[in-house]
């Protein structure tokens, strides 16, 4: 959809530490041929502190970032993939608590590794509901650890981060503007990440750590691999043509393309060839060095580039992902000024 009147007012990332993929290799925890494949140098790691916690970390900085009260926030969306660090809990409201406690609503959005541009969806055909609303935010957030993940053999090929992500989005004006957004779905690669597996009574009834792998080796075996490849590239080629289609522009044209934190191997095989993206364009030679955030990486790629003066106004951003289930996002951001806090 074409986006009228909605901006990005201020963005965070929180990542707690640094995992040095050698040291992993090292302790025996990351096979070397993972390391190898993904040519990552480390990932975000939090020792103790739960993803929601690191959710209002963020989110405190990006509002403080934006200059919004707790009476400008009209919507609360918070993505995650994995525990939040307590049971049968609505950790949206936790950062709703955490950020001076408004009252509207705040809501959980679990739509794994496209969660923050789902999140980005909703909150955005909200604000355009009714202009007197204000601001959304949007909180993305995940602590990968033992002994339900295993960072590195989960899902290799994709190393696994631990760490939170914020932005305000608002009718106010902000020092970017939202331009177009889409969004496409096929379950018909739902089986993807659940296998052949019954279904369980409790969490991690099958097997623990999970293992996506034997998953997709269930879903393989029955659909082969080209059904898969094939349509997990259509789905994303439709949802980045219709964000660049309804922006006026073409791939070639963004200054910046923001991908998921995937190993190298994986976004050689899904972007970088199919799509004719330069790594140059991309932030993976600082993605290589934090991991993927699961819903976060996009607002992630965002943060960073503002902060570290490398995208200027007038570059346009465009933020591709892709979540299990499955489903892809793209949007188009245009960068108009860089603000005060980067």
């Amino acid at each position: 959809m074409r986006v009228e009147d909605i901006f990005i007012r201020g963005t965070a990332i929180r990542l707690p530490a640094t995992l040095l993929v050698a040291d992993a290799v090292a302790a025996g925890a990351c096979p070397a041929k993972i390391a190898t494949a993904t040519d990552m140098l480390s990932v975000a790691h939090s020792p103790e502190e739960s993803a929601a916690e690191m959710a209002v970390t963020a989110a405190r900085t990006a509002l403080a970032r934006a200059g919004t009260t707790p009476e400008d926030i009209d919507l609360i969306l918070h993505a995650d993939t994995y525990h939040q660090g307590q049971d049968l809990w609505p950790v949206a409201s936790y950062v709703q608590r955490g950020t001076g406690r408004s009252t509207c609503p705040a809501l959980e959005v679990r739509q794994m590794s496209n969660g923050g541009l789902g999140a980005l969806d909703l909150a955005t055909a909200y604000l355009s509901a009714d202009h007197n609303r204000c601001d959304a935010l949007l909180t993305t957030a995940d602590r990968f650890c033992p002994p339900g993940i295993d960072r590195w053999r989960t899902d290799p090929g994709t190393p696994y981060a631990d760490g939170a992500t914020a932005l305000v989005l608002s009718r106010r004006g902000g020092y970017a503007r939202l331009r177009s957004l889409a969004l496409h779905a096929d379950a018909e690669l739902e089986p993807m990440h659940r296998g052949d597996e019954p279904f369980s009574p409790a969490p991690f009834t099958h097997r623990i750590p999970v293992d996506f792998e034997e998953a997709k080796r269930a879903f393989l075996r029955e659909v082969g691999m080209s059904f898969a490849i094939s349509k997990a590239h259509a789905g994303q080629q439709t949802a980045l043509k219709q964000a660049l289609s309804d922006a006026g522009m073409e791939l070639a044209d963004a200054d910046w393309v923001l991908l998921p934190h995937f190993g190298r191997r994986r976004l050689q095989a899904i972007y970088f060839e199919p799509f004719g993206i330069e790594p140059e364009r991309t932030t993976w030679d600082w993605s290589r060095t934090v991991g993927h955030l699961g819903a976060g990486d996009q607002f992630a790629g965002l943060d960073r580039l503002v902060v570290s003066g490398r995208a200027r106004p007038g570059d346009r951003v465009v933020m591709v992902s892709v979540g299990a289930g499955y489903s892809w996002g793209a949007a188009v951001v245009d960068i108009l000024d860089r603000p005060h806090w980067a």
